[in-house]
């Protein structure tokens, strides 16, 4: 089933966003009714995944412009809670606390598995910005993690 394939790479997209659980929920919901409001073609799971990683994408920053988002706190949750999200420790932390150039990237590279050209067609920037933001995440998180987990 096409939700039951890709419903947790769209939470865990959206989570790195929005770092609320709830705001996640709603925004995985609205993707999905999106597309089952207008249906689209897809080629293949692979455009399925690109459609949705773009659409969640771009549903989390307008959420995240919102004048309502602008006025409120949200708690993060603790990341090592993965009953609050797929948490993944300190390494997962430190990828949300990245600037969302190299979010983006890195989620996309080193958590659904993406080559960098791929994430370049997807995030529509060319290959070479995507290496370069990578080799400077990777940096960020040397230094943000203390420089003990290079080999994780």
């Amino acid at each position: 089933m096409f939700y039951q394939r890709h419903v947790k790479m769209v939470y865990r997209l959206c989570f790195s966003y929005l770092k609320s659980t709830s705001d996640t929920e709603d925004a995985v919901q609205n993707i999905f009714i999106k597309l089952i409001k207008n249906p689209i073609p897809f080629e293949g799971e692979e455009h399925e995944r690109a459609w949705l990683i773009r659409s969640a994408s771009n549903h989390c920053k307008d959420v995240l412009k919102s004048a309502y988002r602008k006025r409120t706190e949200f708690d993060v949750p603790d990341l090592a809670d993965t009953s609050a999200d797929p948490g993944r420790g300190d390494v997962y932390e430190a990828v949300l606390a990245l600037p969302e150039k190299y979010k983006d990237c890195v989620y996309l590279h080193y958590f659904e598995g993406y080559k960098t050209d791929e994430v370049a067609s997807i995030l529509e920037r060319p290959a070479s910005t995507i290496r370069s933001h990578l080799s400077e995440a990777r940096a960020l998180l040397h230094k943000m993690l203390g420089g003990d987990h290079h080999d994780r």
